[in-house]
């Protein structure tokens, strides 16, 4: 039987840097007040020793888990499929590693996970929590909020705690402009029955974009509108009740990439050419689904994996750690709005 190798404690590099116990404890937890000699002896002793902190003890004296939640409000299958989750998440992840932090992944399925969630975050296992894809009659806000927990969210929140509280963090991309662009780059391409493909209306993203779509079509046929779900099968019924609708349409601003993939398959079953008889356009230049639609997808850009990673930098708010990106004194004059950009490729 292989004998179990010990751990070096802080004892021992207490010992090996000629130093006091209590000096290796405030070395290795971040503290201040020791002087920069005895910081690079400590150092070169947890180095050569291999020490590895506790992190439960360390969590006692420092109150900090170096831990963050990222909670998204939708079922595994849609996580899973969506490439959008996984830029935003590389992003998150790639500035929480920078920052020695561990990504904490929650989901929720449905209505009762809710509670769950907002247990686990109240139970101080975690420092703060990233939420992103809220619907709007979701109570995870509330719930959150009532843990206490440093939050912030991705997407334009509808909601505030009034009062003069200060008001919810959030990251989001300008999906207004970027519709109002894609819109007008079809009206500049001569199409005149230009339709739109919604996203879940009970997104703020999806309302975004719709509205952008409409300060340009002003008031177009209501027929031209089809609310749909961000996924390929939904842009594919979408399509279908729109041409048996409006046989006669012969543009589509899609509410994302997935969409406007579904959108195609059916365009291509009737028929119609693309850009030929429909121009098409989607929303995201999510990779590599944008470059290998047939024909490669006209899209508006967003950068979703900077949108994780400024989440992540805003929840952590430099050495002061979470804390600090809630201590404030009013809400913040509006949330972190990123540009986007349209596209162009053959589709449209």
């Amino acid at each position: 039987m292989t004998e179990a190798v010990s751990r070096p404690t802080l004892e021992a590099v207490a010992a090996r840097a000629g130093v006091s116990r209590a000096t290796v404890s405030r070395v290795v937890n971040g503290g201040n007040g020791v002087r920069e000699p005895l910081v690079e002896r400590v150092r070169r002793a947890v180095e050569e020793l291999g020490y590895v902190p506790n992190q439960a003890a360390r969590s006692l004296v420092t109150k900090r888990h170096d831990a963050i939640a990222v909670v998204i409000a939708e079922p595994e299958a849609r996580v899973f499929a969506d490439p959008f989750f996984a830029l935003q998440l590389r992003g998150i992840s790639k500035e929480l590693t920078a920052r020695d932090n561990q990504l904490v992944l929650l989901l929720t399925e449905g209505r009762a996970d809710h509670a769950r969630v907002a247990r686990y975050l109240a139970g101080g296992h975690v420092d703060g929590a990233l939420v992103f894809s809220l619907h709007l009659d979701d109570p995870l806000p509330g719930l959150i909020r009532t843990a206490g927990v440093p939050t912030v969210f991705g997407g334009r929140p509808d909601w505030s705690d009034g009062g003069g509280a200060p008001g919810p963090l959030y990251v989001d991309s300008d999906n207004r402009g970027g519709a109002r662009a894609a819109v007008r780059h079809l009206v500049g391409l001569g199409r005149t029955r230009i339709a739109h493909i919604t996203g879940a209306l009970d997104q703020t993203s999806a309302v975004d974009r719709l509205d952008g779509y409409r300060d340009v079509m002003g008031d177009a046929d209501p027929g031209l509108v089809v609310e749909s779900d961000f996924t390929p099968g939904g842009g594919e019924r979408a399509m279908r009740e729109l041409l048996d609708r409006r046989p006669d349409v012969d543009a589509l601003f899609a509410a994302n990439d997935l969409t406007a993939l579904g959108a195609l398959r059916v365009l291509r079953e009737r028929g119609l050419r693309v850009p030929g008889d429909v121009a098409v356009i989607g929303f995201d230049d999510v990779l590599p689904v944008a470059e290998e639609c047939d024909p490669p997808l006209t899209t508006v850009r967003q950068d979703i994996e900077e949108m994780g990673r400024l989440m992540a930098r805003l929840l952590l708010a430099g050495p002061a750690g979470p804390g600090a990106a809630w201590d404030r004194t009013g809400p913040p004059a509006a949330g972190v709005v990123l540009p986007t950009t349209l596209i162009r490729r053959a589709s449209a």
